[in-house]
């Protein structure tokens, strides 16, 4: 256990991170063909790319006990492979510290294979995976049915989802995607358990409405990756007062920001401290069954 916030005793886990191989980290510039999102999120130099190694050294001084670790989603499935090949060495060389997800481009018709492949591997759901594109259309929902199929066939493996605010500043990453869309995404999967990152766009919200709603959500997740560059403070509470609590999962977006970030909004939020422990290792200790 893990001393933080005047001495409570809370178990963090972060449950939104990336890392990448050594060649795609000292290299990346020769993974930007035909790779339009990689390019797009780490064409700056100043756009981190992480190994492992660097991972549990900023867990240790974050005082982080576990991290749920992916790659990216790739179109190229050779690629897909070599990343989750490196997340799959990563969880057996830091077997108490870490749990894998599979990652890949949903345009890769491999992708309910490598599902398969990585399940095998050790790993334990899928994600991040994203449409930066197109957005979650109803193409994209008949591209995800196989791999939703698969996960739920291996125990209901959770499978997180990019997903952002449809209002507000724009940003490299930021897609196209509708409320409408990520609700549909929660209504076609009604079974499987989904991890919508950065808040689920604000769908959570709507988990106030009196009719409907709250059945369609039933088994959707929330974390809170890059919530301080998007959200007050104040988010936290909202989610309580929308009823979500416990499915607020805290994810970093490691490299994007550490946790140390996340722990000042979690403070000037004011949220109990039962709420803290919920948010910060719980509700992930829970869903993982870690």
């Amino acid at each position: 256990m893990f001393y933080l916030f005047s001495g409570d005793s809370i178990m963090i886990v972060d449950f939104h991170t990336h890392i990448f191989p050594d060649k795609i980290k000292k290299d990346r510039e020769n993974f930007f063909d035909n790779e339009p999102a990689f390019k797009m999120l780490y064409s700056s130099p100043n756009a981190r790319i992480s190994g492992v190694d660097e991972l549990i050294s900023t867990m240790d001084e974050n005082e982080v006990a576990f991290s749920m670790v992916f790659g990216f989603p790739w179109k190229n499935g050779e690629t897909a492979k070599r990343n989750n090949d490196y997340i799959m060495a990563s969880v057996a060389k830091f077997p108490g510290r870490l749990k894998g997800f599979a990652c890949f481009d949903m345009e890769w018709s491999g992708a309910p294979y490598e599902v398969e492949r990585c399940i095998a591997g050790g790993l334990c759901g899928v994600g991040e995976l994203a449409f930066y594109l197109s957005g979650i259309d109803d193409e994209a929902l008949l591209k995800l049915a196989p791999v939703m199929e698969v996960c739920f066939g291996a125990g209901n493996l959770p499978v997180m989802i990019h997903t952002n605010e449809p209002v507000g500043h724009i940003y490299p990453g930021k897609t196209p995607n509708t409320l409408e869309q990520i609700y549909k995404l929660a209504a076609t999967f009604p079974d499987n358990r989904i991890v919508l990152a950065h808040w689920g766009g604000g769908i959570l919200f709507y988990n106030l409405l009196k009719k409907e709603a709250g059945d369609v959500l039933k088994n959707v997740w929330y974390d809170t990756a890059a919530s301080p560059f998007l959200y007050r403070s104040s988010i936290y509470r909202v989610a309580y007062e929308a009823g979500v609590i416990d499915k607020v999962l805290f994810g970093s977006d490691y490299p994007l920001l550490k946790p140390s970030r996340y722990y000042k909004d979690l403070n000037e939020s004011n949220v109990s401290k039962e709420n803290k422990r919920k948010i910060l290792g719980e509700n992930a200790c829970l869903l993982m069954d870690l």
